[in-house]
Parts: structure tokens; sequence; C-alpha cells
């Protein structure tokens, strides 16, 4: 399948692996990468630009095609020293990075100075209007069905694509609520050129993490997703625990004075709790509703594989045949729906 996203980054397959803290290891870039999507190394998860560097080097022996770096520009307790993270990836040779969070502008110049195309991750039609203003290459439009930050419009992909569809002039790929060929389909229908699926992959048997975090995946359904932070305006979807039900405590008992110094201990050194020791109640990391979709746990290419079979089935027979009036619903696309 060919789109404007897998000519702009050099991939077969429209999927992009989005940046996830504690996750975006080499392996997990390299087995998306080497599958045909498009992996990427989450740069501040690595914690210092000396070892991103090392991690990139790690990747490289690992893949011989074209993987990215997420660089998430983001409130945290201490700044990362962005120059030396963007400096890291210059030189270890990367032409792809994800950029989320604040605006990358400031950075523009020194990622384009290194030959680097920057997809953006945006929650608006006017952020994803301001990254292509600023020079990005493309956009990752972020429902708020996603893991992660959802932004503060609260706005869903059936209205957010189609409008970010209107608007821009540089290719965008759906993200939030994307995990199978439906979702694929359905991005492109509304003028998404491919999908960036996050909490999808954690559930893949190359995912560097706690088998606890595949198997909590697994079981969970749609509505096991919890939205904190609210009122500091930096709103996260994260995946309930009893972590998560102590920190949604404390934002009711605390109301409009909450600060992020009262929820440290819910928010702060998580992950590694969570997706290395598989301390599912440590406190909240993120996690989508697309979690609700997530049955099995396959290799990241049997995945991909599988998408990009039932994506061409589903256009192929079960659109086409609506167009050619068939009077029954193919087997095949039953069997997908």
């Amino acid at each position: 399948m060919k789109t404007a996203i897998t000519e702009l980054f050099g991939i077969e397959h429209p999927i992009i692996q989005g940046g996830m803290h504690y996750v975006g290891f080499a392996e997990m870039a390299s087995a998306v990468s080497n599958a045909g999507g498009l992996g990427l190394i989450t740069g501040l998860t690595q914690r210092t630009p000396e070892l991103l560097a090392k991690e990139i080097a790690r990747c490289r022996d690992m893949t011989d095609k074209p993987f990215g770096v997420n660089l998430t520009f983001l409130p945290t307790f201490s700044a990362p020293p962005y120059p030396e993270y963007i400096a890291a990836i210059r030189e270890g040779g990367v032409k792809i990075v994800e950029t989320a969070g604040r605006s990358p502008e400031q950075y523009m110049p020194a990622l384009k100075a290194g030959g680097i195309k920057v997809i953006h991750k945006c929650t608006s039609v006017r952020h994803s209007l301001k990254a292509e203003q600023i020079g990005c290459d493309a956009v990752s439009v972020d429902g708020f069905e996603c893991g992660g930050h959802p932004g503060e419009d609260d706005m869903p992909n059936m209205i957010l694509l189609p409008r970010a569809a209107e608007e821009l002039k540089i290719p965008f790929v759906a993200s939030g609520g994307m995990a199978d060929a439906r979702s694929l389909v359905a991005a492109l229908a509304m003028g998404a050129a491919g999908m960036n699926m996050g909490t999808r992959f954690i559930a893949t048997k190359e995912a560097p993490v706690h088998e606890n975090v595949k198997e909590a995946l697994v079981a969970a359904t749609e509505l096991d997703t919890r939205l904190v932070m609210r009122a500091l305006r930096n709103t996260e979807r994260v995946l309930n625990n009893k972590g998560v039900e102590q920190l949604l405590e404390i934002e009711r008992e605390k109301g409009k004075s909450l600060k992020i110094e009262d929820i440290h201990d819910q928010v702060a050194g998580v992950y590694p709790k969570v997706m290395i020791d598989g301390d599912m109640d440590a406190g909240a990391w993120s996690c989508g509703m697309v979690v609700g979709l997530i049955h099995d746990i396959p290799t990241v290419k049997e995945l991909i594989d599988r998408i990009m079979a039932d994506a061409e089935r589903l256009i192929r027979q079960r659109l086409t045949g609506f167009l050619d009036g068939a009077g029954q619903r193919p087997a095949a696309a039953r069997a997908m729906a």
C-alpha cells in the first residue's frame, strides 16, 4: 500500500509505532521497522543524550530499515537538555523525528539542518496548522481516544480527522483508537495517509515490557481507562489501577487547588515500576481506550501483516461489495468486524 506517508518516510506499510515511555527501546523500534512500518525509539526514556546515542546505534544493528526517534516536549520536574538530545539524533544518522507535547518550533532549525523529517503529534486542527506553518513534514492527529495526553478539547477522531483533512496541506496519520485493519481503513477514508499505534504495540511479543503489562492489556476493556491531571490542564489517559484510584481521590480532595506536587508519588517514576517490574498498581501510565480491541499478543510482524491483509480484504471485498450491490457481507469481512 502506497500513501503519502509511506513515500515520505520510505516505509512499506503506512503504520507508525508511537513513542512510548519505557517501551520505545531498540527492540520495539527495530521490530516495527523490520515488519515494514516505522519504529520509533523514545528519546526521553534514555536518561542522557549519550545513552540515546547508544540506543540509536543498538537499533541500527537490529535493522537496516528506516526508524526514528520520538522527542516529547512536556512540562517535567526537570527540563531535559533538548539540544543535546537533538545532537545525538543527528550524529546517529536518524532522519525521522516524531515530536510531541509543546511546539517544536524553537528546535526546528536544528532538526532541519540535520536533514530530518519531522512529524508532530497534535490534538487539534489549530495545532496541526501551526505544525504545518513552522515546517513540519507531517502531522500525527491525536484523537480524544488516545493513551497519554489527548489535549483539552476532548475531540474524537471521527470529527478531528475529517477536519484535519479539510485544512491541512501536509500528510497526516491518525492516532488514538488505532488497533487493526478497521482502524486503518477508517483512517484512510477520513483523509489520513496512515495510522500511528501506541497501546496496541505494547501487547506484542517483542515489546520489551513485563508480561504482566501485556496480560493486563488483553484483560482490560474499553471502560478501563481514566483521565487524570485535568485540573492541571495536562490531561493524561491512563489504565486504571490502585495507584490511579489514589491519584483521583487526591484530585477530588484538592479540586482546583491541585498542584503537580500533590500527585508526585502517583505520576513520577511509575514507568520502570510498571514496565520493568510488572507492578500494575504502581500509578499512572498511558493507555488508550483502544485497549478494548486488544485480544492477543502476536509478534509485531504477525500484527502488521494481519492488519495489511485484512485492510485489503475490507477495501476490495466489503466496501466494493456495497457498490456492487452485494446482498450479503462477504464471510471474510464478517470475520473481521
